[in-house]
């Protein structure tokens, strides 16, 4: 038995530890539970409103002394604002948002524009009760890969069962965590009627301002064929124009019962809606599996399995992510929203009622056009003004190194190596500051880094090294005279040492980071789907190279989802610049996606700008570490020459083992590195001599040159 002495050391010890402060979402609570913004408590102690954010983000932790007045400050109000969690537990970071007391807020009803820009009327405090007692079992194992239960996430009371489930043609309805419901409905209209009053499926909203996620039913063949709707539509290959006729009986089913759809119809992915009724919002979303809903691209596999483990695969995403909404790139757009919700509820001074409100940092609810040359050829302010002065080029490096700039040595080398960044460009989406509202135009300004915009600057001066791409262009040729550039492009340029000049200018005055929750909800989900299939943190470079080789392998199912969070990040930056589509079209016109505030073109090319100056910097300082250059880039794929068949082989390591900063470093989150792909050396001088991109095909090897690349 440990003696007095011992025993008091023992808990002066304790008392001498760091003050551990609670998780960084509590600490954002308790401050907005006290109704104290961040720059106040920044000027309370002493630090900026940055410093705060970081705080209450987990990118920083204070220091002493202000680390035990951060405490004191966060106990005391622990005290008067308690969480709704068990006395003395520790609030579990959870996917799904939990349940916040509800404020007013402005009813909306479904938006005028296209599918993704649908937005039925606003939630209500809660669903109603189920009417009779819902049947509900547990889902037997199948022969299909099941995906491990995610982490424990707060159970909502209104929503029961989950965001979602999965019908199959016998009525029975798979949710989450391998619950299975029975659907008694015969017909859409009663399978919506089931949803909405006896099902018990939705998700909280994600953020305080935002709206519930209203539920998802997904239908399989035989469920789309019981319900009348026919098993495949005719011309399935045309996906993007799918949709059943008006005069089809289920469409004339739906407006019978008095429900509406959306504008994009009734197609694979169908909103079903009525109008609000006081505060109770009613909107189920249809998702139909035999019409392609899941694309195979995004959800490889996933729709040939078991409805049981469709349903956990999509109930993994829905919680980590968001409930699907239609394909990845819309959710991926949805998410952005739901991170920043465009209003809130503000006490209007004068008549002390609660009225709809700008939030701060969001993108709006008005849509907004681009500079001219942030849009595209065909977009009214370009084509109605007579615009003729270049456009913004800010894509993704296709570039392959002059054959003639190899050197007998590297040609010499047995192994071509392909990496590949993770989400590249998720991890230019951190902390990326972007404009909030409408551009001006500028003559002759400045260059200011810290200012988004466009800028009009002739770059054609600077040379670089040739085995290397230009940082400047996509195909990384050198300019050939002045042209639009994003500020990450110009400011890059500055940073090698160069002067620069801007022409002329479209900047924007009001600025902020859109894009960090966002960014902070997908990389959480990338990064610890990638830790259930094995592959964390803490795993040495040889050790990860070996379980990011059999990552798939230990749940092909759960891989899956892994594969539609990295397509949610491309297709949601891609949707900011959405072209029109159909052949119907007329340059000039208006299409659909401009009416949605999130057709931000200039955003996108800031995503972009900043991935592909990311990749030119890495590139640079690899040559300076190690002398390598490489042979190819294609977006966040790079190919090296390589006396060996792995990155461990050419990669800068510092005597201590550690990987050297600066270059590219291996690793499980967004912006580190993983193995794409190793051929033989004549393999990728092959493929250069005929002016193909060894990086597009070094995953696959022996891939079919498509004439075109």
């Amino acid at each position: 038995m440990a003696s007095e002495d011992e025993l008091f050391a023992n808990v002066d010890a304790l008392l001498e530890e760091e003050p551990q402060l609670p998780p960084p979402a509590e600490r954002a609570r308790l401050r907005e539970a006290a109704g104290i913004t961040q720059a106040r408590m920044a000027k309370a102690l002493g630090v900026t409103e940055q410093t705060v954010k970081n705080w209450e983000n987990g990118r920083s932790e204070p220091k002493s002394p202000r680390l035990e007045a951060y405490q004191r400050l966060l106990n005391g109000w622990a005290v008067k604002y308690p969480a709704h969690d068990a006395p003395g537990s520790t609030p579990t970071p959870a996917p799904v948002a939990a349940p916040q007391p509800e404020v007013p807020q402005t009813f909306t009803g479904p938006a005028a524009g296209g599918p993704e820009s649908a937005a039925p009327v606003e939630a209500p405090a809660g669903r109603p009760g189920p009417e009779r007692p819902l049947a509900r079992r547990t889902a037997a194992s199948s022969r299909r890969p099941v995906v491990r239960k995610a982490a424990a996430t707060a159970v909502d009371p209104r929503f029961p069962h989950g965001p979602l489930a999965v019908l199959d043609g016998d009525g029975n309805a798979y949710g989450v965590d391998g619950i299975v419901l029975d659907c008694p409905a015969s017909t859409i209209p009663e399978l919506v009627e089931w949803t909405l009053r006896e099902s018990g499926l939705g998700a909280a909203k994600l953020h305080r301002y935002g709206k519930d996620s209203d539920p998802l039913i997904v239908l399989t063949g035989a469920a789309a064929v019981k319900l009348g709707l026919p098993e495949r539509l005719e011309g399935h290959e045309q996906r993007r124009s799918l949709r059943l006729p008006e005069d089809h009986p289920v469409v004339k089913q739906v407006a019978k019962a008095r429900w509406q759809l959306t504008q994009r119809g009734f197609g694979p992915w169908a909103r079903i809606y009525r109008k609000a009724q006081g505060r109770e919002r009613q909107c189920v979303q249809l998702a139909i599996l035999s019409w392609d809903a899941l694309d195979e691209r995004s959800w490889p596999g996933v729709s040939e399995m078991e409805p049981a483990d469709i349903a956990r695969i999509l109930g993994v995403y829905a919680q980590r992510v968001i409930t699907p909404r239609g394909s990845t790139a819309v959710s991926g757009l949805e998410l952005m929203t739901a991170m920043r919700p465009p209003t809130k509820a503000v006490r209007d001074e004068a008549s002390g009622n609660w009225v709809s409100g700008h939030n701060p940092g969001s993108l709006g609810t008005e849509p907004m056009d681009p500079a001219p040359p942030e849009a595209t050829p065909e977009h009214p302010v370009v084509v109605n003004s007579g615009w003729k002065g270049g456009f913004l080029n800010e894509e993704a490096y296709q570039w392959v190194r002059d054959v003639d700039l190899l050197t007998a040595q590297e040609c010499t080398l047995p192994c071509a190596v392909g990496l590949d960044l993770n989400t590249a460009f998720l991890a230019a989406a951190a902390r990326l500051v972007v404009g909030l509202s409408a551009p001006d135009h500028f003559h002759a300004p400045t260059f200011n880094p810290k200012i988004p915009g466009s800028w009009l600057v002739d770059l054609s001066y600077i040379e670089l090294d040739p085995r290397l791409p230009s940082p400047f262009t996509p195909d990384g040729s050198r300019p050939t005279g002045p042209a639009w550039y994003q500020t990450h492009t110009v400011a890059y340029a500055q940073e090698l040492g160069h002067n620069v000049e801007p022409i002329e200018a479209y900047l924007r005055r009001e600025t902020g980071a859109y894009l960090d929750p966002w960014h902070d909800r997908l990389k959480n989900a990338y990064v610890d789907t990638l830790a259930d299939l094995g592959v964390t943190k803490d795993l040495s470079d040889a050790e990860f190279l070996a379980a990011m080789e059999k990552h798939k392998q230990v749940d092909p199912a759960l891989a899956a989802v892994l594969s539609a969070i990295k397509a949610t990040v491309k297709g949601g930056v891609g949707k900011l610049r959405e072209r029109p589509q159909g052949k119907s079209y007329k340059e000039g016109e208006r299409w659909p996606a401009l009416e949605r505030p999130t057709w931000r073109p200039d955003i996108r090319a800031a995503v972009i700008s900043k991935a592909r100056v990311n990749m030119h910097r890495k590139l640079l300082n690899m040559q300076r570490l190690t002398g390598l250059y490489p042979l190819a880039v294609l977006s966040d794929c790079v190919v090296y020459p390589s006396p060996g068949a792995s990155p461990l082989d050419f990669l800068p390591y510092a005597a201590s083992g550690k990987a050297q900063p600066g270059g590219f470093r291996l690793g499980p989150t967004p912006g580190l590195a993983k193995l794409e792909g190793v051929q033989a050396m004549a393999w990728a001088v092959d493929l250069m001599e005929q002016g193909f991109n060894p990086a597009r095909h070094i995953k696959g090897g022996d891939a079919v040159l498509d004439e075109g690349e």
